[in-house]
């Protein structure tokens, strides 16, 4: 009997997916794909310049670096597969995959919002405390933070994927969303899980709101240093260097309260997927884009790179 019911919990899920066969889904599914390969190719590219140039080495590219390769994770966490699925005509994910997806999107979501939160106090430092920089964000400290943001994110994922996945699941293993979210996999859970949506609640809302809170007061310092500046080019240029990572915090907090923050009863298939399509797909693309475009160390470091390219050709 245990056997039984313990192999029944094994069994592969069904994912709904995003596109039929209709032509503008096909055409939908096209541009997914080409927004999809922007975001693996302008990330990945993003990693490496400040790899490779020596200039990029500091506290605010480095934090830069782990978001990009945190954005390159989460895209390819979730869209390989709904791709796959959606060419072959199969629908089906393995429980295991289904754990290890949702682990790892959970992980990567949750590290990036820390990583924000800790990315403002950068900011703060650089802005209100520009002679004690070096000291108050040295090397030491900025590890810690990127360590921090993925540690404590995966220790959060694991707990819930660990208590999603030994839960007793319905009949019907039909997720309606194209990846293994958690909103979509509790849905799917026969027993009363009243007690526990609370605690994911509050814990949502911890994991959500104290970043938001740290970036708030870090910038509410911020624009008071701002005002009382005499220069007119050192408040350009203070919010220059803020803008970006503002813009950024603005696409991935809002998407995620969107997403998460809402009771259970007030979800709808639809709303996921959308919410779900902004921040796993949209944002990541946006996010390098944001920082390359609008920074000139970044561009600078790009045309370098360019120009040996041109030199050796």
């Amino acid at each position: 009997m245990w056997l039984r019911n313990h192999t029944s919990s094994l069994e592969d899920f069904i994912l709904e997916g995003l596109f039929d066969d209709s032509l503008s889904h096909v055409f939908l599914f096209s541009l997914t794909m080409v927004v999809f390969l922007i975001a693996v190719s302008a990330n990945t590219l993003t990693v490496l310049l400040i790899c490779a140039d020596a200039r990029l080495h500091t506290p605010m590219y480095l934090l830069l670096s782990q978001l990009s390769l945190m954005d390159l994770m989460y895209v390819s966490t979730t869209i390989p597969k709904m791709a796959t699925n959606y060419l072959s005509g199969k629908k089906s994910i393995s429980f295991v995959g289904c754990a290890t997806q949702h682990f790892l999107y959970l992980s990567v979501g949750g590290a990036e919002c820390l990583l924000l939160a800790l990315m403002s106090y950068d900011r703060y430092v650089a802005i209100c405390h520009p002679l004690h920089y070096a000291v108050l964000m040295s090397r030491k400290l900025t590890l810690m933070m990127a360590v921090l943001s993925w540690l404590g994110a995966s220790t959060n994922s694991l707990i819930h994927t660990v208590i999603l996945m030994h839960s007793p699941f319905c009949e019907s293993r039909k997720i309606s969303h194209f990846y293994c979210e958690f909103p979509a996999i509790l849905k799917l859970i026969c027993k009363d899980m009243t007690v526990y949506e609370t605690t994911v609640y509050i814990s949502t809302i911890l994991i959500l709101l104290i970043p938001i809170s740290l970036v708030s007061t870090s910038y509410a310092f911020i624009l008071h240093s701002v005002i009382q500046m005499q220069s007119a080019g050192s408040k350009r240029n203070a919010f220059a260097t803020c803008s970006s990572h503002l813009t950024v915090v603005f696409f991935w907090f809002g998407a995620c309260i969107f997403t998460y923050m809402r009771p259970r009863a007030q979800h709808t298939p639809l709303q996921d997927k959308v919410g779900s399509v902004f921040y796993s797909i949209i944002t990541p693309t946006l996010n390098p884009l944001i920082y390359t475009l609008r920074n000139k160390d970044v561009a600078k470091a790009l045309r370098k790179v360019f120009g040996r390219c041109s030199t050796n050709h």
